[in-house]
């Protein structure tokens, strides 16, 4: 038995995040684009996942960090995910294979949304 992709899901991801995974999203961001830009499921949140990646990129790089670690670790975890194809559910499986990951990200924007919206302030400047 496996959890389902929701909130708990990614709060229990999110606990076995690492430096590493945080520079993996870092290191393979344009890959985990090309994961929302493909048609499918994830297309419908392509500029979540740029604002996912992008938030990530800038804590890291120290210039925004008016954000709590664990939700940095929720989104790490999530686009690791999303990257992952063997996941839940396999993405070589058509749409299927995908509808886990939608879940997983839908989980992982509720979780984060007040910081996500705080941030796209910052941005703004």
């Amino acid at each position: 038995m496996f959890n389902k992709p929701d909130e708990e899901f990614v709060k229990d991801g999110a606990q076995n995040v690492t430096e590493k995974d945080v520079e993996k999203v870092i290191n393979k961001s344009e890959e985990i684009q090309k994961k929302f830009s493909a048609k499918g499921p994830l297309a419908r949140f392509i500029e979540d996942g740029q604002l996912l990646i992008a938030i990530v990129k800038d804590y890291w790089a120290g210039a925004y960090r008016q954000v709590p670690y664990g939700a940095i670790a929720s989104i790490v975890f999530t686009l690791i995910y999303v990257l992952n194809p063997f996941d839940l559910v396999p993405d070589m499986l058509p749409m299927i294979g995908q509808l886990d990951d939608v879940a997983v990200l839908g989980a992982c924007l509720i979780l984060v949304e007040q910081d996500l919206h705080k941030y796209k302030d910052w941005k703004k400047g």
